[in-house]
């Protein structure tokens, strides 16, 4: 849908908006509780493979093993969301379903948020997705349980190849999602947001380390927090993900920077820029980019799935007016 919404006037930053998950996943997610091993062996038997049985009679993986972990995502996908034939290329980041999910729940009552407390209709929401990755994970979750329309954008051709390839093995997906090269390392939307588009939301989940040292060494740490041996980390570089998934001069605080410098440059043709933030340290970096940006309205979202916690930044150059008209418009 392009259908254009009125222009926008920059304004003073006001006070950040912050909300706090209650240390559970987002009510809708269908994740909730354990994993029902049973159930997933009859959406993917090969789970099977993988399965063992702990002292307690209790059916789990081995979350270190990058096989099992992608089997378990490819079960969870074809079981909760009719998926088919999910598959990623060895050493790429093989993304947890369940948090992934969260956040496309949190864009939606973003959404929600704006549009008189519902959801807009599944057929007038346009989604931006930013380094979508081999394993097109938000698209997918997003189509599958909102229908949202997207553009899936992506540095590495041979990222979006499997990720057409996924494409090609669940058709009615196809139809709502559109893939695209971004064609220069410096850049985040020039070259992806064409002259005549708009998008309600934008997503990003950026690379978060600053360099292959240190991601080498956030490897080390998960490896010793399963309790294997450092040797056993030194034979791999990490549980799955390209240079270009996991790290970037700067960091995630440098490549969100960027981000909402660009954002500004197109401050009316995106109603929610968002982005996820691993590191709470990046926060007070990110909030001075947006004031001097000068977002009208900002939002931060706390989101814990077990022991880890991320957050949700969103922000908008669009006034309440402005808003308003957007929804009458496109909703």
């Amino acid at each position: 849908m392009r259908t254009k919404p009125p222009s926008a006037t920059t304004g003073k930053l006001p006070a950040a908006s912050t909300t706090h998950s209650n240390g559970k996943l987002h009510p809708r997610n269908r994740h909730q509780g354990r994993y029902d091993f049973a159930r997933l062996l009859l959406a993917d038997p090969g789970l099977g493979a993988f399965l063992s049985i702990n002292p307690h009679g209790e059916a789990g993986i081995d979350f270190a093993d990058a096989a099992a972990v992608k089997s378990l995502n490819r079960a969870l996908l074809q079981d909760c969301y009719d998926i088919q034939a999910w598959d990623i290329p060895e050493h790429n980041l093989c993304p947890p379903v369940p948090g992934r999910a969260d956040y496309v729940h949190y864009l939606a009552d973003l959404l929600a948020g704006s549009n008189r407390g519902k959801i807009p209709k599944k057929t007038g929401v346009q989604v931006l997705d930013i380094g979508t990755g081999a394993n097109l994970i938000y698209p997918l979750i997003a189509c599958s349980e909102y229908g949202w329309q997207f553009v899936a954008a992506d540095i590495n051709p041979a990222s979006l190849a499997n990720a057409q390839a996924i494409l090609d093995a669940n058709p009615k997906l196809a139809q709502r999602i559109a893939l695209r090269l971004q064609p220069s390392a410096n850049a985040v939307f020039k070259g992806i947001v064409g002259d005549d588009e708009w998008f309600d939301l934008s997503m990003c989940n950026p690379p978060f380390h600053t360099s292959l040292a240190e991601a080498r060494e956030g490897t080390r740490r998960k490896w010793e927090n399963l309790g294997k041996a450092t040797s056993e980390a030194q034979s791999s570089l990490n549980f799955g993900g390209q240079d270009a998934e996991l790290w970037c001069p700067g960091g995630e605080l440098a490549f969100i920077q960027r981000m909402i410098k660009e954002s500004a440059q197109i401050a009316t043709r995106c109603f929610w820029f968002t982005t996820l933030v691993s590191k709470s340290a990046s926060l007070p970096g990110i909030y001075a980019a947006l004031q001097q940006a000068k977002v009208h309205e900002q939002k931060t979202i706390t989101m814990t799935q077990g022991q880890k916690q991320s957050r949700l930044v969103a922000w908008t150059f669009l006034n309440p007016a402005q808003q308003a008209a957007w929804a009458k418009l496109r909703w």
